[in-house]
């Protein structure tokens, strides 16, 4: 699973800002300025962590109910989502290099038709994983 949504608890800041922690990712926060900063800051940071967890093999937590979560005098809750593999497209990019084996006459054909090799692998990968 790539999408997620997990509940964030927004704490205001004297400075019109806001500290942002998500209750159920151990190291999850981060803060913004105003709303609208605060809330790109909070899907970036649940995106980067829980990209970490995959990518590490750590159990993805259950989100928590938002009437479980113990808030202060003027703490809220906002749900934030992310796509961690988007992240992964736009971030983790680099090509690499994979050696394949093909029968001899398939690779004399695909040649004589000038056919990308690269080009075609990438595209059927995609396609068997449905992005």
């Amino acid at each position: 699973m790539t999408k997620y949504a997990y509940p964030a608890v927004f704490t205001p800041e004297n400075d019109g800002g806001f500290s942002i922690k998500f209750p159920d990712l151990e190291g999850c926060y981060t803060c913004g300025d105003d709303m609208v900063d605060g809330l790109l800051m909070a899907k970036d940071v649940l995106t980067l962590v829980l990209y970490g967890y995959e990518k590490d093999g750590k159990e993805i937590p259950v989100p928590s109910k938002e009437t479980s979560i113990a808030l202060s005098k003027g703490e809220f809750i906002n749900f934030v989502a992310c796509d961690t593999l988007e992240y992964r497209k736009m971030y983790n990019n680099k090509a690499v290099k994979k050696t394949l084996t093909i029968p001899e006459w398939l690779n004399e054909a695909a040649i004589a038709m000038d056919l990308n090799f690269s080009q075609i692998l990438q595209e059927a990968l995609l396609s068997k994983i449905q992005v």
